[in-house]
């Protein structure tokens, strides 16, 4: 009875009313995009962050900006961070972290043919090309995960 009562003040209220109610109630997350990025041996290119903990070594990514699309953010990201531009990306992920409330996109890109990025953003110490078997020491499990799971779904990889 409690319900019914509810649900009718609920569709009675203004749509004002209702959009602050979801706002508070719901939550909410910030939205990532990384990618494994791969050249044309198939070399994984990562990024030795400043701000990261651990090594530093990670794949490309970043925040997706109000009204961006997930593949552009991928696209900027990787101008800003390493001057690199890239052929193409494929979704082969999504996943959501607790800590920091987080929804992650996971592509899989291909570089434009002899690309060589280099760390163009004060974020960035280093960008480097490496085999998926000679990663860089200290590079996190999950990164490892995430590439892993990139290079099992590339496409481009299977002759």
């Amino acid at each position: 009875m409690l319900r019914n009562l509810l649900a009718k003040l609920w569709r009675a209220s203004p749509a004002r009313v209702r959009r602050i109610g979801v706002w508070v109630s719901e939550p909410r997350f910030t939205v990532t995009a990384g990618a494994v990025v791969l050249d044309e041996a198939r070399r994984v290119l990562l990024l030795q962050h400043v701000f990261r903990r651990g090594s530093g070594w990670g794949i490309p990514g970043g925040f997706i900006e109000k009204g961006e699309q997930p593949e552009e953010a991928i696209r900027r990201e990787l101008r800003e961070e390493t001057g690199l531009e890239i052929d193409d990306a494929r979704l082969v992920a999504a996943r959501t972290l607790k800590r920091p409330r987080q929804l992650e996109l996971l592509y899989v890109a291909h570089a434009c043919e002899g690309a060589q990025p280099r760390a163009v953003s004060a974020e960035i110490r280093r960008a480097e090309w490496f085999a998926h078997d000679a990663l860089p020491h200290g590079l996190p499990k999950d990164q490892q995960r995430l590439i892993e799971r990139a290079l099992e779904s590339d496409a481009r990889g299977v002759e």
